[in-house]
């Protein structure tokens, strides 16, 4: 047999039947090319053979030729296409070599012929198509940047520039009369409007105005109160600031806390309600550093800005003495803490030393801010002691003596979600302190000091540093431009159209895009869920507390029953909240309290947006009341509940977030100057007395007063629980026992 008949009829076997006939074949082809090396050898001289024999004409048969499997090499999914043959690819080398190559005469020349001379401009449309392809924004970036043209924001409102308005700046420190002078001209006004920056404030203003004569409806996001009884708007309405109308007129408008404008991610409603509001008057009430800010962007509009100056009403001084320990506590002090770790264990030793004490914090319910806060200002009341968060800054009317900073680092989370601990701004340490000695408080002088007397020193500095000019405003981009946005993007998520939004808006030297990370949160949460674009940008824009899964879940069930078009009735929400709920036993409990009353807030806040689907609003509402009342209760037992919990923490370490390691050496030496100043004046500083000896386990007291923290507990609990299985496993395989002790047949149930 010819050697072309033998490799044309191997080529023509199936591949099962080749490697049967290989021995033969090899046989018969020795003698023209002598040993073969092995199966590659044998494939190359018979491809070889097979072109020879067509004279070179037919392409080799592939059949013969064994794929091998590639290991990616490379840092993407895809690898590094070509790394296993030769090395990883380095851009700039091949970049140098396509360069030589291009620059060389005879390629140059080669192009011409070929009508390539300018081959750069001759390959860019096809890359421009298949970028295209992969990026549609690049199809359309001239209209989207049209749409996301933030500047000139002022030409957003065009009734509000059919008006000449006169802008009167009230500017002063916490406690000077401001907002008491913007209000009564609020008051004199035949039609006005006052914006908030909390719930509280807006309550406060509904309640005094309709004291005072002057009837006043109540707008916030969950709640609308008319105060005429055939439902006719009054001339007058109090409202948090998100809520205010820009096509309403007014004679007076009064827009409180305006430096609030420079809020990360709530400083757009501020600039919607300084530009957009419809009235012969507006006043603002807020922080000299401020002032610039105003007369900047009211220039752009063609309005004058009158600045109003105030001085504090009462003197307020800082001490040269910290506290040192809570056995120097006095009536009307206030101690604030940064944390409810905190709270909880202040409030706990203040009850060890015989006291009552009120508790503020930001989550609780505002009805439950209110009742702490009346508990604290009676002064028939035994309680004459308060500890509370910055949620004190602003919205209460307390009567403090003094205030007490527990600590001046406060904790923040940064952009990638990380907890960080950094000293309070000059501006949040002046609003908390100018609390104390309060115009119309039984106090005529403030005092301030700190807990620990390493921490005086750095007070009194930040006191003392001017506070920063507020240099830009916020924006926020509408429903109808990323409405915009999705109509030439149809295949992109919210979340999605909101980056590229972000990216491609243009804004004015005053002015800046808020953060829109909650926004993104909520967008992604409810991705997968049928909404139409209009519907999901409204579920997306309802304030929840992103830290609380039981409210991000509501979320994304509301979502869903209203993507089913089912109606979320009472009876439903009753169901899935598993009403009635029981009083709180311990402080875990008390938060999953809290957390429903968030999602009863989220409800009423959707049943304005959809009244169809959300129906039951005024039954919702009754049902909060309720709540907030068993939230009340366990509050005003908080010491007790803390007492239960004590246990409870050492079982669920994980309800009580830490501290990041990288950071816990700095906690600690905090928490250790907070034990130092609280056993300065002895043992009884940081021990119960004997009657309560037994209460308190050695670990929770250690826990209590900072000398180890749940992550420290935690790893001492898992190296006590490894070392006792070791131990028993020593004693099974040694056969002894403990002195005195049996061995027991194991029950099912005993561990």
């Amino acid at each position: 047999m010819s050697f072309s008949r033998c490799a044309l009829l191997w080529a023509r076997l199936p591949a099962g039947r080749q490697a049967g006939h290989r021995a033969a074949i090899c046989s018969a082809l020795r003698p023209h090319f002598g040993p073969f090396p092995g199966l590659l050898g044998q494939v190359s001289v018979l491809a070889t053979a097979s072109s020879s024999a067509s004279g070179g004409s037919k392409i080799p048969n592939t059949s013969l030729f064994v794929p091998l499997t590639v290991k990616p090499q490379g840092p993407s999914a895809d690898g590094d296409v070509g790394a296993e043959l030769t090395r990883p690819l380095d851009k700039n080398e091949v970049k140098k070599v396509l360069d030589k190559f291009y620059k060389r005469k005879e390629v140059q020349k080669l192009g011409a012929d070929y009508g390539l001379d300018a081959h750069v401009d001759d390959l860019f449309p096809f890359f421009l198509r298949h970028a295209k392809q992969i990026f549609p924004v690049l199809d359309c970036k001239d209209d989207l940047r049209k749409i996301s043209d933030l500047r000139i924001p002022p030409n957003w409102y065009p009734d509000a520039r059919a008006v000449q308005r006169k802008i009167i700046f009230h500017s002063g420190p916490t406690n000077s009369g401001k907002t008491y002078h913007a209000i009564q001209k609020y008051f004199s006004a035949k039609s006005g409007v006052y914006c908030g920056p909390l719930k509280l404030l807006a309550h406060e203003i509904f309640e005094k105005s309709n004291a005072a004569g002057v009837p006043c409806d109540l707008v916030t996001g969950e709640e609308r109160v008319t105060v005429h009884p055939d439902g006719k708007q009054a001339s007058h309405v109090s409202c948090t600031v998100e809520m205010c109308s820009v096509t309403t007129p007014y004679e007076v408008a009064v827009i409180d806390e305006i430096q609030m404008i420079r809020d990360p991610a709530r400083g757009w409603a501020w600039t919607r309600a300084l530009l957009g509001l419809c009235a012969e008057e507006v006043h603002l009430c807020g922080e000299p550093a401020a002032i610039d800010l105003v007369m900047e962007l009211m220039y752009t509009t063609g309005e004058e800005v009158e600045v109003r100056d105030y001085k504090r009403l009462t003197p307020i001084s800082v001490l040269d003495h910290a506290l040192e320990s809570l056995d120097n506590l006095r009536p009307g002090d206030c101690i604030v803490c940064f944390s409810k770790n905190d709270i909880y264990s202040v409030s706990r030793q203040i009850e060890i030393r015989g006291l009552e004490s009120a508790v503020i914090y930001g989550s609780l319910p505002p009805g439950t801010k209110l009742a702490q806060a009346k508990k604290f200002n009676d002064p028939s009341d035994p309680c004459k002691i308060l500890v509370a968060t910055d949620a004190i800054g602003m919205g209460l009317n307390l009567s403090i003596r003094r205030i007490i900073f527990y600590s001046l680092i406060k904790p923040s989370i940064n952009e990638k979600g990380e907890k960080e601990l950094e000293p309070i701004t000059t501006s949040q340490a002046l609003q908390i302190a100018g609390r104390a000695g309060r115009f119309s408080s039984q106090f005529k002088e403030g005092e301030v000091t700190t807990m620990n007397h390493e921490d005086l020193s750095l007070l009194k500095e930040i006191l003392k540093r001017p506070v920063d000019p507020i240099t830009a405003a916020g924006l926020h981009p509408t429903a109808e431009q990323i409405e915009m946005f999705a109509y030439h993007l149809p295949d992109a998520t919210l979340s999605n159209l909101i980056d590229i939004f972000v990216d491609f808006s243009q804004v004015d030297g005053q002015y800046f895009v808020c953060n829109m990370d909650d926004f993104k949160f909520s967008a992604e949460l409810i991705q997968h869920i049928p909404l139409s674009l209009r519907v999901r940008y409204i579920f997306c824009t309802a304030p929840i507390n992103k830290k609380q899964p039981f409210v991000c879940s509501s979320l994304l069930q509301f979502a869903r029953q209203y993507s089913r078009n089912e109606p979320l009735t009472f009876a439903w929400l009753r169901r899935y909240i598993k009403w009635p709920l029981l009083p709180p036993r311990n402080i875990k409990d008390l938060m999953d309290l809290e957390a429903v009353h968030d999602v009863l807030d989220l409800y009423l806040w959707l049943s304005y947006r959809f009244m169809d689907m959300f129906p039951d609003a005024s039954l919702i509402r009754d049902l909060q009341k309720e709540l907030d009342g068993i939230i009340q209760d366990g509050v005003h037992n908080i010491t007790k509940l803390i007492k239960v919990s004590e246990t409870h923490k050492l079982l669920n370490l994980e309800s009580f977030p830490s501290v990041s390691q990288s950071r816990l050496s700095g906690t600690l030496k905090s928490q250790a100057r907070r034990t130092r100043g609280t056993k300065a004046l002895g043992s009884k500083a940081t021990e119960p007395p004997s009657a309560n000896a037994g209460e308190l386990s050695l670990a929770s007291r250690l826990v209590q007063q900072g000398l180890l923290t749940p992550d420290m507990l935690k790893q001492l609990e898992k190296e006590w629980m490894t070392q006792q299985t070791e131990c028993s496993k020593e004693r099974t395989e040694s056969g002894t026992h403990p002195k005195g002790t049996r061995r027991k047949k194991k029950e099912p149930d005993s561990d």
